[in-house]
Parts: C-alpha cells; structure tokens; sequence
C-alpha cells in the first residue's frame, strides 16, 4: 500500500458525515487506503461509517487514548509506504493526496510534509494549526508561515514555495512509516498536543528534512475536541511544551531556557487572570506543577533523544523570543520576523 490515510475519530460522527466524503472522492483507492481509527467513541459514528461509507477501513480502540497513543496504536496495525495523519475536521481538494506523495517520492530526504492548511471558516485566510508550516522560538513557543500567535494572515500567495520547516501540524501530516517507527512514534504521555512538535523535533535532531508543500491545500475548522480557549487546552499545552523542551533541548542551553519559559509562564498566567480566565491562569500553573512531577519520568526519554542527535543546534529554531517579537515589537506576520 502507497499511502494509509488515517483519521483518528473520538465521537466525531458529525465531522466524518461531512468532511469524509471529500477525504473518499479525493483519494485514489486503487493504490491508497482510508481508514479510520476510532478512539473508544460512544456516539453513532461507527454505524455511521458501516452504513455510508464501506470503502473505509476500521480500527477499533477500547478507549479514548487521546492524539498520540490513538494513533501510535492504530498506526502499528497498518502497513504502508506513507502514513497521513488527518483530523476528521479537514476538508481536502483534487490532488491534495498525490502532491503530497510525489514530493515525497521526489525527495527520499525529507521524512514528512504537511499542505498550506486554510481555514474552513473563512478560505481566504490560514488556519491556526499549521498554516504554510511550524517553526519554533529558542523558547518553545511555537508560530507558523501565516500565523503567529492569535494573528492569522491572508493567503494571497506570500508563501507558495516548498519550504523547509522545523515542524508539521498533526491536523494533516503525511510522514514516511519507517521513520515514524524509527524515532519513536508520538509519546504517549502528551495524551493531547504538542505531541507532532515532540516527534518533529526528533526528526530534526536526527538530520531529516521536514517540508511545506503549499501546493497541496486543504481546510480546517480547528478546535473540533477543544475549543482553544478551554481550560484544559492550556494546560496540555503548557504541560506538554515543557515535557518537548525537556526531552530535546542539548544539555548547554536547558537551564536557561527552562528558566525563560517559568518567567514567561508566570507571565502569561498572569495575563489570563487580568483578562477574565482565571481558570487558564489555574491551568497554567497546574501546568508547571505537573511538569515538575513528571520530569523524572523522562530522563530516560532525554537520555535518548540526546544520544540519537546529530546537531545541537537544529536549523528553523528562531534564536530569540517570538513571544517578544510579537508582543513588544509588533512584529505580527511570518515575514517580519
């Protein structure tokens, strides 16, 4: 099998009525197979693929193993050349599969690409998870071609070239299957985002390439588990960001940009009180706490991530704050910075 697309499905029985036809009428199923792995879910969403879409495969899970250990344990039952991640929200067009393919068939360095991600809501403009590609700061905060931090910006062509990028959004990433089982998956632990950034920076770490290749499109309406300002968003968020920055960052520069980002933390907490969140300011230091727990946990986890880089200092991090950038000097689009 060419390509496995596999959409990870937790009560999601609405966005596959609407967004799994596109998935089944743009997909060559002579050489690719669609399947969906479904996360325990208690809604009507397995009659729902029995009864109207019998060309797609199913995974049954027990439970709800969250983003990472849904996929990682789908994902071992499925052989393929090409794995590609996508969220059950995606709306995808004519050839999005096979731009995507060719590249990747083109260019036996790279390990993953992702498309130009727009928004559902609103075409014209990036969507939030991904846009045109994801970079980070020194910080761990990460922003994307088109989009950083709540600003997204009109696409009228600005980043059309394939491009290398540091991470690809999970909503919709296609990544070589050997090199998903050689750097380890997704971890487990994250349940829920950042996971793609974590396995992305390995991948980095050990010298593949991951691109954009905006010649593929697709739209996505974002927030379909969690709405981005729920509570428990922020702190899988923060929890997970600090756990990535952990695991990967070379010894040399760990303490201090562990120390910046309890600055920053504090910081943002703060900003969500003042603004009425008090239950994400909570979040936050929830967070922290947390990540305080969980650290001994994953030594070994650094220990390996350390041992397996071939750079101490992987291309596409921004040397500075974005977070400073953005805020303090006003510079709100990719190209700014």
């Amino acid at each position: 099998m060419k390509t496995a697309v596999v959409i990870l499905n937790w009560n999601g029985e609405m966005f596959l009525k609407q967004f799994l036809p596109s998935v089944v009428a743009n997909t060559d199923l002579s050489v690719n197979e669609i399947v969906v792995a479904d996360n325990g879910s208690t809604d009507g969403s397995l009659q729902l693929l029995k009864e109207q879409f019998p060309e797609v495969k199913t995974i049954l899970l027990d439970q709800n193993y969250g983003f990472a250990g849904g996929y990682n344990k789908a994902l071992a039952q499925i052989e393929a050349e090409y794995y590609l991640l996508l969220n059950s929200d995606v709306e995808v067009t004519p050839a999005w599969l096979d731009v995507l393919t060719d590249y990747m068939d083109q260019h036996p360095k790279t390990a993953a690409c992702q498309p130009k991600i727009r928004a559902f809501h609103n075409k014209d403009y990036f969507e939030h998870a991904g846009a045109a590609g994801g970079f980070i700061d020194k910080y761990g905060f990460p922003y994307c071609r088109g989009r950083i931090f709540g600003t997204t910006e009109k696409d009228s062509g600005q980043y059309d070239e394939v491009s290398e990028v540091f991470w690809a959004t999970g909503a919709c990433l296609m990544i070589r299957s050997e090199i998903f089982r050689k750097t380890g998956g997704f971890d487990d632990a994250f349940f829920a985002h950042m996971e793609e950034i974590d396995l992305c920076w390995r991948i980095n770490s050990r010298g593949f390439k991951i691109v954009c290749v905006p010649q593929s499109v697709v739209y996505h309406v974002g927030g379909g588990t969690l709405n981005t300002e729920h509570p428990r968003k922020t702190y899988l968020n923060f929890r997970n960001n600090l756990l990535m920055l952990y695991k990967n960052v070379p010894h040399a520069q760990l303490n201090k940009v562990l120390n910046a980002r309890r600055f920053f933390d504090y910081v943002a907490a703060v900003q969500l009180f003042v603004t009425g969140k008090p239950k994400n300011a909570s979040a936050v230091f929830k967070a922290r706490r947390d990540f305080a727990k969980m650290k001994a946990d994953f030594e070994e986890k650094r220990k390996e991530n350390i041992l397996f880089s071939t750079c101490t200092a992987c291309e596409n991090v921004l040397k500075r704050s974005v977070v400073l950038d953005y805020y303090l000097r006003n510079k709100k689009t990719f190209d700014r910075l």
